[in-house]
């Protein structure tokens, strides 16, 4: 990196840090600490959700998912809207009304302890992991990028965000959260622009955006349906408004690092206001960071892109015997390139003079050289496999670093790099927070130290805040990259949100069910979940659908039995 991007990216990093810690100073009680004195307006409280949904894995992952795969991810929060409006009617007021500071106090008044206990642990769990690939996400690629050790990376990552979210709790996360997100996305439309300002001077914005739609990338919305394949789509119409609205009213509902955002609010108007927000603004900030990666797709179609996206790990193969058979496969891919490059232009040519045939035509020769491209990704990845046997061949989630690393100017590649740190500390700071929370209401106070004084609680939280940090900055020094990693955090998410959001469910609305036959019914659902997941190929998204559903069914079963087992003893 050049010194203007040092300037650019240490000096926006610094400046949320310190500002962060000088706002919120001097939180000397647990309703300060763990609620920010409900002082938090709309605005606030609405980029704050965004900034703790959007991660850096956000940045990194969507773009290189668009590239793959085109715009259908989009689908996936095409249920969240609907959510935000059912939490605001029924959630947010029953949250107030009992003065909770987490979503689990109010299981025990609803059931029991040990659900609640149940709930919580489900919570720290996935979110504990979901916290250690947060980080790791940015640091594996930062580190690659920049030539720095992981382990470094992954620290000083780490430990920067625990220095703020323990100096000023939930106050602080959601202060900072206005600045990192107005960081992130002004970077990134900064970055879509100069994306379109690069393809050539004889393809215009309507051209590159028809080239993507057909070469199969603007595939916003799929209606189809098939009842034997569906089930295993991730990305259609269907499963974003069903599994999409299930996982978005668990995350939002009873995730505490949603439901602490809100809950700080200064009145229920507010926090609906909040919810809202973030329900009108989250689709379109995602279809726009998803566009921003199919334009740099188009990008690379008139422009060479490197046969693998990491860089760092071809590098390593340059230095094994299997340097030249590497070498080799690059010269064919760049030619298949050339050759390509030619029929996408004669793609552009008749898309100007609206020639269907000539269209059809060159269509299919891109699609040819594409297929031919692909196939020798393949081998290159077969190569790799052999030459650093534990290297990660999938590369998609470098795409977008790798685009901006190369082509953007002086100044807008530190920006980018503080896009993607900024959204790193959002959420990570949000997850500390919110997981010191659970462990001290829910775990600490609640069970262990019921009579301590407002300081030790919030001497309690900071340590519990600190602890946390550690596990998630050690998870990520050993975690290995993933398939994807904003598919990868989402499947954890959805392995354990159905159960939680069906507990919440019964809570709310089945007032039948007892605590015994929720508490067995959730574990039930959870075994229920984790076999789906280990030995069936339904999609990740179907999961929040068979917990939440499992939970409910299976209550049901156990309260008839348990009912009639009391019925039997009374006679």
């Amino acid at each position: 990196m050049r010194p203007l991007d040092w300037i650019v990216l240490l000096g926006t990093l610094g400046f949320i840090v310190i500002y962060g810690i000088w706002k919120t100073r001097g939180s000397k009680d647990i309703e300060g600490y763990l609620k920010g004195d409900n002082s938090m307006k709309w605005w606030t409280i609405g980029l704050s959700i965004m900034a703790t949904q959007a991660s850096a894995i956000t940045f990194l992952s969507t773009p290189g998912q668009a590239y793959e795969d085109g715009m259908r991810f989009v689908q996936f929060y095409f249920g969240l809207p609907i959510a935000m409006v059912i939490i605001s009617i029924t959630v947010i007021p029953i949250f107030y009304r009992l003065k909770v500071y987490t979503a689990y106090e109010f299981l025990e008044n609803r059931f029991d302890l040990k659900t609640r206990s149940l709930a919580a642990v489900l919570f720290l769990i996935q979110r504990g992991l979901a916290a250690g690939i947060t980080i790791y996400a940015p640091a594996i690629i930062l580190s690659t990028m920049l030539g720095w050790s992981l382990t470094a990376t992954i620290m000083v990552i780490g430990l920067v965000v625990i220095a703020y979210t323990m100096s000023g709790g939930t106050k602080a996360v959601s202060v900072t959260q206005k600045q990192q997100m107005a960081v992130m996305m002004g970077g990134m439309i900064i970055a879509g622009f100069m994306v379109v300002r690069y393809l050539p001077e004889n393809v215009s914005f309507g051209e590159a955006v028809a080239v993507a739609g057909k070469m199969g990338k603007m595939n916003v919305v799929d209606f189809s349906w098939d009842w034997k394949t569906s089930w295993n789509d991730r990305y259609n119409f269907w499963s974003g408004i069903t599994g999409g609205l299930f996982l978005s009213l668990s995350y939002f509902g009873t995730d505490q690092s949603q439901v602490a955002r809100y809950l700080g609010g200064k009145s229920i108007a507010e926090s609906r206001l909040g919810l809202l927000f973030n329900g009108l603004l989250k689709i379109p900030m995602q279809f726009i960071i998803l566009f921003i990666g199919v334009m740099v797709f188009v990008f690379y179609q008139f422009n060479q892109p490197p046969v693998f996206f990491n860089e760092g790990t071809k590098s390593k193969v340059y230095a094994t015997a299997h340097a030249d058979e590497l070498r080799s496969l690059e010269s064919k891919y760049n030619d298949i390139f050339e050759q390509k490059q030619q029929a996408v232009h004669g793609l552009v040519d008749a898309l100007k003079t609206e020639d269907e045939a000539a269209i059809a035509a060159a269509q299919e020769q891109v699609n040819a050289y594409t297929s031919a491209g692909k196939q020798v990704r393949e081998e290159v990845k077969g190569v790799i496999q052999k030459a650093v046997p534990d290297a990660e061949t999938k590369d998609t989630d470098y795409v977008f670093i790798s685009f901006i690393m190369k082509y953007l100017p002086a100044g807008l590649v530190g920006l980018l790099l503080a896009v993607i740190l900024s959204a790193a500390m959002s959420s990570t700071a949000s997850e500390l927070n919110a997981l010191a929370s659970t462990s001290v209401i829910d775990i600490y106070k609640r069970s262990v130290q019921q009579d301590g004084s407002p300081i030790h609680y919030v001497k309690a939280s900071k340590l519990f805040t600190v602890g946390w940090g550690f596990i998630a900055i050690l998870f990520a020094t050993y975690a290995s990259l993933l398939d994807n990693l904003i598919q990868a955090v989402n499947i954890i998410g959805s392995i354990f949100y159905g159960t939680i959001l069906g507990i919440f469910l019964v809570a709310f609305y089945l007032k039948r069910i007892k605590g015994n036959a929720v508490f067995y019914g959730a574990i039930l659902a959870e075994a229920v979940v984790l076999y789906c997941y280990f030995f069936t190929d339904i999609a990740f998204l179907w999961f929040n659908v068979i917990g939440c559903v499992a939970v409910v069914i299976f209550g049901f079963i156990l309260q008839a039995l348990i009912g009639k087992k009391e019925k039997e003893l009374v006679a």
